[in-house]
């Protein structure tokens, strides 16, 4: 799925690194704290791993951070202060040039030409995978290739990953369609080590220009052999590039289908391996306790380095799941050394009382992302916009923020993090543009009754007491649970099905506050809690069907989570209204409206790079009009704490930089 991207170049905004500890050089041999490989770092995340890697099917923020570390031999890197460049440890030599299509001709005879852009990249000779395996041209066009095609759809992945390249359509079709190719046009195996690929410039995508448009090129190596088995090679006899073998659909041995209907195969396999995976960066995965939620790694002695040659120095990373109740008390006895990201303001208040007493220290930094409730669109009352904005007034959001964060933080009204300079210079704007929701149970109700939540279950009007139903067709009522059919007539009833994750503070706030609360059974809703599970919140959320077929079926249509933000804010396919790519995992809120489809397409289509205040305006329209819809609830966003033992030397973190970034640049004196 186009993962959650959001950017902000170095021309527009250098966050300043948060140093927490003294820098030591390196170079100097008479500094005691030069560094030197060895020791361990234990980092506790109160999100759980999942052990789905690879973020093609769902995106769960602490697999992300194992994967960061498992990965990172990339055309594209982001610098700690959030500018995307070549990464000279893997591109040797990279040229861009624009060439003539032929265009297409028109109903009316009208031919339309233009020109595509085509990146033509050069790798080193010297990049290897963890298993000693050279890293080639071939490893990267397959992961166009694979994350792109037919096959991997099936498996239930997101199937897009050269969508804006030429020649994507015909490949990625169903392999039974009129015009589907073996071959990716666009993608060109040229050498042992060098591939291009070409940007589809056709006026009807609009993919040009762009305003993060090194991004286009940001592609990642796929080990062949581990993901496909033997038997598959990259080939290119000038038509574009292909896989050799019984690359298809029908081959079970990549992707089948049990007596269940769970997916199997070798794709399946491969996207939740931790034994002996092959991999490319930093770290290699060497254990993962499902049960425990750990994953542990070591440093990866085949590592090249990162685009400024760093190689990490701590030894071993262990990744492990921390219970908010008793996270304290494994950091200082010692059984995690890094807490990273608190939000809550006890934990923060908490964090900062253990730093006073020695021993630790703490960084803190604004959060380029923000907490939510997000609402899935397409079935159930949250289909209905009034709905939607009922529930935002029935909670009291300020109340909720300064319980939650402690004054650490502060409400948003739209997908925002404080940390981003769009907001920051469009504050007043936005205050003006912008509804707040402000909590009213009168509101809440008049809402309800302008879209018709004004009758009791037996279709008599709404007697004041109880739950709301609404008359519905046969299309809003779908196979919803909650209708009732009275005298040939479909009543929806106001009730609401919420899946949360299990010891989540924000969870507890929400119950207490929102579904519990007095004043929303008063305006006749019902909100019912399920409590699961992270990795099974998100494969319900996302869908998934490769997790399971249960998954696919829409159950529950409120989530609270969390997004945060790299550097590009790129919302540009998170509302489609294409069902190929709805089914491909796009627009995870099912939420279909074409305003904000194009709103969000027009803030980085047609902007050139570069031109700060045109993509600014763009970015006010397409928040005011999300905040008009209401596809998700921002409930808050504030300044994070990390605490970290003093024995971890050179923390420095911000916004768009995290630890997991910065450790390869850390070292341990123990």
């Amino acid at each position: 799925m186009k993962k959650f991207f959001a950017l902000l170049l170095a021309a527009m905004l250098v966050f300043a690194v948060v140093a927490c500890e003294p820098v030591v050089d390196p170079e100097d041999p008479t500094d005691p704290d030069t560094p030197t490989v060895g020791g361990q770092v234990v980092i506790g995340d109160t999100t759980e791993l999942t052990g789905d890697w690879t973020a093609y099917w769902i995106n769960g923020a602490a697999d992300n951070n194992v994967n960061s570390m498992m990965n990172g031999t990339g055309t594209v890197a982001q610098t700690q202060g959030g500018e995307y460049i070549w990464d000279p440890s893997v591109v040797a030599e990279q040229t861009t040039e624009m060439v003539p299509n032929e265009g297409r001709v028109l109903e009316d005879g009208t031919v339309v030409t233009w020109e595509d852009k085509v990146y033509t990249i050069t790798l080193h000779e010297d990049l290897v995978w963890n298993n000693g395996d050279p890293i080639t041209a071939k490893d990267f066009v397959a992961t166009i290739l694979l994350f792109s095609s037919p096959v991997i759809k099936a498996a239930g992945a997101t199937g897009s990953a050269g969508m804006y390249y030429v020649g994507y359509s015909t490949y990625t079709s169903d392999e039974t369609a009129e015009g589907h190719t073996k071959e990716f046009a666009g993608v060109r195996l040229l050498g042992d080590y060098q591939f291009s690929v070409t940007l589809n410039g056709d006026p009807n995508y609009g993919y040009l220009p762009y305003y993060y448009d090194i991004i286009y090129a940001s592609i990642g190596p796929t080990h062949i052999a581990s993901w496909m088995g033997e038997g598959f090679d990259v080939a290119d006899d000038g038509n574009g590039a292909y896989f050799t073998g019984d690359f298809s659909v029908n081959n079970t041995a990549l992707v089948g289908t049990d007596d269940e209907g769970n997916k199997t195969g070798s794709i399946i396999t491969e996207r939740f391996n931790s034994t002996d995976r092959v991999t490319c960066g930093a770290y290699n995965l060497t254990y993962y306790d499902v049960s425990a939620k750990e994953a542990v790694l070591e440093i990866n002695p085949l590592y090249k380095g990162n685009f400024e040659g760093q190689k990490p120095y701590i030894q071993r990373v262990v990744y492990t799941l921390s219970d908010p109740s008793t996270q304290f008390d494994a950091l200082q006895t010692g059984r995690i050394d890094v807490l990273t990201s608190l939000t809550d303001g006890a934990e923060i208040n908490a964090a900062l009382d253990i730093a006073a007493e020695g021993g630790f220290e703490v960084c803190d930094y604004l959060r380029n992302g923000y907490g939510k409730i997000v609402f899935q669109c397409d079935f159930g009352p949250t289909q209905f916009e009034a709905v939607r904005h009922a529930i935002a007034y029935l909670l009291d959001r300020n109340a909720f923020c300064e319980t939650f964060t402690q004054g650490f933080g502060s409400v948003v009204h739209g997908p925002y993090g404080l940390a981003m300079w769009m907001y920051q210079e469009s504050e007043e704007e936005l205050a003006d543009a912008l509804n707040t929701y402000a909590y009213s149970l009168d509101s809440a109700i008049a809402a309800l009754e302008g879209d018709g939540w004004v009758y009791n279950a037996d279709g008599t009007d709404y007697s004041g007491t109880g739950t709301r139903y609404k008359l519905v067709t046969d299309e809003e009522a779908g196979n919803y649970p909650h209708v009732v059919e009275v005298n040939g007539q479909k009543y929806m009833a106001l009730i609401i099905e919420w899946c949360s994750s299990t010891a989540n503070e924000v969870s507890e706030l929400i119950d207490t506050m929102l579904a519990k609360g007095e004043q929303t059974a008063a305006a006749g809703m019902v909100i019912n809690r399920a409590i699961m599970d992270f990795g099974e919140l998100l494969n319900y959320l996302y869908r998934d069907i490769g997790a399971g077929a249960q998954y696919g079926v829409p159950t529950y249509a409120m989530y609270n989570l969390a997004t945060n933000f790299t550097a590009v804010y790129d919302m540009s396919y998170s509302w489609t209204l294409d069902p190929e790519l709805v089914a491909d995992g796009y627009n995870i809120n099912y939420y279909f409206n074409e305003a904000l489809d194009q709103a969000s397409m027009d803030m980085v289509y047609g902007i050139e790079a570069g031109d700060n205040e045109a993509y600014r305006q763009k970015w006010v329209e397409y928040i005011t009009i999300w905040n008009q819809g209401l596809p998700e609830l921002p409930l808050y966003s504030n300044e994070y704490y990390d605490i970290y033992h003093e024995k971890i030397q050179n923390y420095e973190v911000n916004p768009l930089w995290s630890f997991t970034d910065q450790i390869i640049y850390c070292w341990v004196t123990e």
